[in-house]
């Protein structure tokens, strides 16, 4: 009785590794679709920054007449009336007064929104859920409907053409977004370490500020990234609390910009707007494996 043999095929080269083979696949359209999708969409949202950059160097003729992206000529002086500054304030001043404020108001929020997030994660009070839930719905308030209250009360502190109407709240927890964030964070840290350190004689604040607070250190850096950048770019709450010239930030020196020069300005106003975007854009590449960490581990959780 005979049997049929069916040829085998030839094994491979010993050269040729799995790495070799996976190089010889044809790359699939879909893919190659979908990266060419992802790069005409940067395109699209790195524009206005292009933009920007293009327009902070062209002449003033240049900027509402020619719709073109690189400028005819490059006009730097541009850049030195802008930091000239406005209203006899140089910019270094501006600069200075934006950063006490956003620094300011990242102290206040680390501080006041970690504590009140210690309590509603770690701490055991009565109406602690029914207190949380006023705290998560606080969300929804609009900011302008408080802004005329707030403002009544500072005004009779005599706090008004102050910075302290900007910084004085971030140091009592009311921004219940990073509480919410702060304590989806905690509530995911082992209980056994709290224990342990009250059985060595630790209360509840040493508890927090040796134990629970360097542990929560993605969470905090989340927060301070956005109370900087949304300190940083506020313009309407700055607007209503300061009057005085030399108290002015960058973003209030803007304006003031445009209604001293007229429309003869653009382009310095343009400079200015990059010197402005330049210590924030610094700030989010200093930070920003931290943000990544702390949305994937504070913000998701249930």
């Amino acid at each position: 009785m005979t049997t049929s043999t069916t040829p085998s095929s030839p094994p491979a080269p010993s050269g040729t590794s799995a790495s070799t083979a996976a190089l010889r696949t044809p790359v699939a359209p879909r893919r190659v679709a979908l990266h060419l999708g992802a790069l005409a969409a940067l395109l699209v949202m790195l524009y206005p920054l292009a933009w920007l950059l293009a327009t902070s160097l062209k002449p003033a003729d240049e900027v509402i007449a020619s719709l073109d992206l690189l400028p005819g000529s490059l006009e730097w002086s541009n850049y030195s009336t802008a930091l000239d500054g406005v209203n006899d304030v140089s910019v270094w001043r501006l600069l200075s007064n934006s950063l006490l404020i956003a620094g300011g108001a990242v102290v206040g929020n680390v501080l006041s929104c970690s504590l009140a997030a210690y309590a509603f994660a770690r701490l055991r009070f009565r109406f602690r859920g029914p207190l949380f839930a006023f705290m998560i719905a606080t969300i929804m308030l609009p900011h302008h409907a408080v802004l005329i209250p707030q403002y009544i009360i500072f005004n009779q502190l005599g706090m008004v053409n102050t910075y302290w109407p900007l910084i004085l709240p971030k140091f009592l927890a009311t921004e219940a977004f990073f509480v919410f964030l702060i304590v989806q964070f905690m509530r995911g840290l082992p209980r056994e370490l709290e224990e342990a350190a009250r059985i060595d004689g630790c209360g509840p604040f040493r508890s927090f500020f040796l134990v629970i607070l360097p542990l929560t250190r993605p969470a905090l850096i989340t927060t301070a990234i956005f109370t900087f950048i949304w300190t940083w770019n506020d313009f309407f709450t700055q607007l209503i609390y300061l009057f005085s010239p030399e108290k002015f930030t960058l973003t209030l020196a803007l304006r003031s910009f445009v209604d001293a020069s007229s429309t003869s300005a653009f382009g310095p106003m343009f400079a200015m707007s990059v010197i402005a975007l330049l210590p924030i854009v610094l700030f989010f590449l200093a930070f920003q494996r931290f943000l990544v960490e702390g949305m994937a581990n504070s913000g998701i959780k249930g």
